[in-house]
């Protein structure tokens, strides 16, 4: 489409030089034929060698032809009709000239933006060529029709001019260059995000010999001239590459630093707009009055959300630690210490609480009310964020979890990405295949809302079906029956036989080492 367009605009320059080359020739002609028309008029003559235009006036006594100069009229009417003709061909040439350089510059400019992401500095450039161009062919055409006037004064009084006009637009032609030194330099481009001293940051919307015009995050336009611009410190994330970010948190001495830093790199990794190519770095960079300072860098896929994602990832953090029971810093200069009820504890429930929960679960109602509380007492309480994942495919894992408030949904992975399957609530349970026979996740498991889980680990069970072997059968017959539940088709659920219930009792006297 573009190289069509370009074939059409050089034919009409090409016969646009034709037909004006045509005209030069044939004006020539036009102005002898109305010359000799206006002297036979005026009864007027050219006599040779100085060309003169005269007049006859008559004979003397002597019988000799007198001659004087033109009237007045005639005089003006033949310079108005020589300048006329003059100015016409100035003209013409100069059409000739910018249609040949048009031809030249689509040409040689044309094949250059196709193989060049520089636009706006070639399209300067070839202002700036063809403007000096046509004044240089000004001057060269002008002086072949009036050879007798001196250009040395237009020259001077064009400095001047010059002079004046460059003071007065000092600025512009400031931002002029500074613009043309931006483009070639090609520090930034449309797109990215940059950070402008003190000024402000924001995404490049656009770049022109003018200035930058940036889309800040809070939809605002930034509008800065090229010359201001020039003399600040940029930083730029540019678009499409992996930008690091570095977020900071501390915590208490008495806190395991390995511990640290193996909960903190896997919670952010989990964040969305975190790159997966780049593994997260959690290390120290300073020990504080009050405990140890970390930062975590990692690496951001889309640098212009880069707010939101450190927002998230501290936000899982502070989860993180609740669950895993590790302590931020606080002043150590104590005044004084208040003793903290359970009431002002958001994540502490009453045994009470906990204990009807599990008694509620199927899989658990074989055991008796002394086996159900000491799997009360030994589980954990677990909290986790919004869209924050509690388990993944693949993922291996032995502990179950049982919703005490929140819900989660049950996703699974195909080929158009992640889909929904089941939505789980309050008193719903699930990863019981992995807490009873160790086997990876099936599927993901991802909060909705900031939910509260019970997690039970598969030490709490193994004395209890230890000194019980016959729960073993019991519970295995119990998930066997969930299964066939779960699966909605006919012939799958036949498929769930005899052998397969034999086949859980097997996995889970070999998973917890019974015999």
């Amino acid at each position: 489409m573009e190289s069509g367009a370009l074939r059409r605009r050089l034919t009409l320059l090409v016969m646009i030089i034709l037909i004006v080359t045509l005209i030069l020739l044939v004006i020539p002609f036009v102005e002898f034929w109305l010359l000799q028309n206006i002297y036979s008029y005026f009864d007027l003559k050219v006599i040779p060698p100085d060309d003169q235009v005269v007049k006859v006036l008559g004979k003397n006594i002597q019988g000799e032809e007198v001659h004087g100069q033109p009237g007045q009229l005639s005089q003006s009417l033949l310079g108005l009709l020589v300048n006329f003709f003059k100015i016409v061909k100035i003209l013409l040439w100069m059409t000739i000239v910018i249609a040949a350089v048009r031809i030249v510059i689509n040409l040689l400019f044309g094949t250059a933006l196709k193989s060049t992401s520089q636009n706006e500095i070639f399209s300067l450039l070839k202002t700036v060529m063809s403007v000096i161009i046509y004044i240089v062919a000004f001057f060269i055409i002008f002086q072949t029709q009036y050879p007798n006037v001196p250009l040395a004064p237009l020259f001077t009084g064009s400095t001047i001019i010059g002079i004046v006009v460059g003071l007065a637009l000092q600025d512009t032609l400031g931002n002029l260059f500074s613009g043309i030194a931006i483009q070639a330099d090609q520090s930034f481009q449309v797109g990215d995000t940059v950070i402008v001293g003190e000024r402000g940051f924001g995404e490049v919307e656009s770049v022109s010999w003018r200035g930058v015009k940036i889309r800040t995050y809070q939809n605002k336009l930034l509008v800065m001239s090229n010359s201001v611009i020039g003399k600040e410190i940029i930083e730029i994330a540019p678009k499409g590459n992996l930008n690091a970010r570095i977020v900071r948190f501390n915590t208490l001495y008495t806190n395991s630093p390995s511990r640290v830093i193996e909960t903190v790199r896997e919670v952010v990794r989990q964040v969305e707009n975190v790159s997966p190519k780049r593994r997260p770095k959690v290390r120290i960079w300073n020990l504080g009055d009050n405990g140890i300072d970390w930062e975590v860098k990692y690496w951001i896929t889309d640098y212009r959300r880069f707010n939101d994602t450190d927002a998230r990832i501290r936000e899982r953090i502070w989860y993180a630690f609740q669950r895993e029971g590790l302590d931020f810093a606080y002043p150590t200069r104590t005044i004084y210490t208040a003793k903290q009820t359970d009431e002002e504890d958001v994540f502490i429930d009453t045994p009470d609480e906990i204990l009807e929960r599990i008694n509620n679960v199927s899989v658990f109602a074989p055991l008796s009310i002394e086996e159900t509380k000491k799997i009360a007492a030994a589980s954990r309480v677990r909290v986790f964020a919004l869209e924050e994942p509690i388990i993944r495919t693949g993922q291996k894992g032995e502990a179950m979890y049982i919703i005490h408030t929140g819900s989660v949904s049950v996703q699974i992975r195909d080929e158009g990405g992640r889909r929904t399957i089941n939505t789980l609530g309050p008193g719903d349970f699930f990863g019981e295949m992995s807490l009873f026979t160790g086997e990876p996740r099936t599927a993901d498991v991802v909060a909705e809302v900031e939910t509260k889980v019970i997690e039970i680990q598969p030490s709490i069970l193994k004395p209890i079906l230890e000194d019980n072997p016959e729960l073993v059968r019991i519970i295995s017959e119990i998930i066997d029956d969930r299964r066939q539940l779960l699966v909605t088709d006919e012939e799958d659920a036949q498929s769930v036989s005899e052998a397969d219930t034999k086949g859980v009792i097997r996995s889970i006297r070999s998973f917890f080492g019974l015999r």
